[in-house]
């Protein structure tokens, strides 16, 4: 049986999706092998700017739209630490290229960069992540819990965070308040 890879894809909660972590969430899967998936809510902001976060490593940023800027709620898993989803350009400490046009680094140099106007000019950061052991993902989506589609960076850089779960569900052709919270089998 082939799995399907779900890396670089958006996951989208069905609105029958109750879970407060993931509730009309939408997820940026970051890596998807035999081993299981990880992702990044890209929708749901922390209680937090980034000027706190980077005040909290000893750094100042330059200007107050740096320090303004959202930090989001990456997932449940590990949320001490945090995750850079930026598009690809200079070399950081520790990257992993997720597709030809999106990174995700989890070193400090980054934010460092960030901090002094010399990151990427887009990214997003997140405190945490999704994960899922093998074979969860997929079977989360056959019952019905999650819509997949190809990701839209769009959606992640450029598009307001209350309009990001309607955007991607719009990707698929839907209107997100057509979508049935119940489901069946042919």
């Amino acid at each position: 049986m082939q799995i399907s890879n779900f890396t670089n894809q958006f996951l989208i909660a069905m609105p029958s999706l109750r879970d407060p972590n993931f509730s009309q969430t939408v997820t940026y899967i970051c890596a998807h092998n035999e081993d299981g998936a990880m992702g990044l809510v890209i929708n749901r902001p922390a209680n937090c700017e980034l000027g706190e976060i980077l005040a909290q490593m000893k750094m100042k940023p330059d200007n107050q739209s740096i320090a303004k800027m959202p930090v989001y709620q990456g997932g449940p898993v590990h949320t001490d630490r945090g995750f850079v989803l930026h598009e690809p350009g200079s070399r950081w400490d520790s990257s992993i290229n997720v597709s030809e046009a999106l990174d995700v680094t989890t070193s400090r140099d980054i934010l460092h960069a960030i901090s002094e106007s010399a990151g990427p000019q887009h990214f997003l950061i997140a405190l945490g992540y999704a994960g899922w052991s093998a074979g969860q993902l997929e079977e989360e989506i056959k019952e019905n819990v999650w819509l997949n589609v190809s990701a839209d960076m769009d959606i992640i850089f450029n598009t307001p965070c209350e309009l990001r779960w309607s955007s991607a569900t719009a990707l698929l052709g839907i209107d997100h308040y057509q979508i049935s919270t119940g489901f069946g089998n042919a």
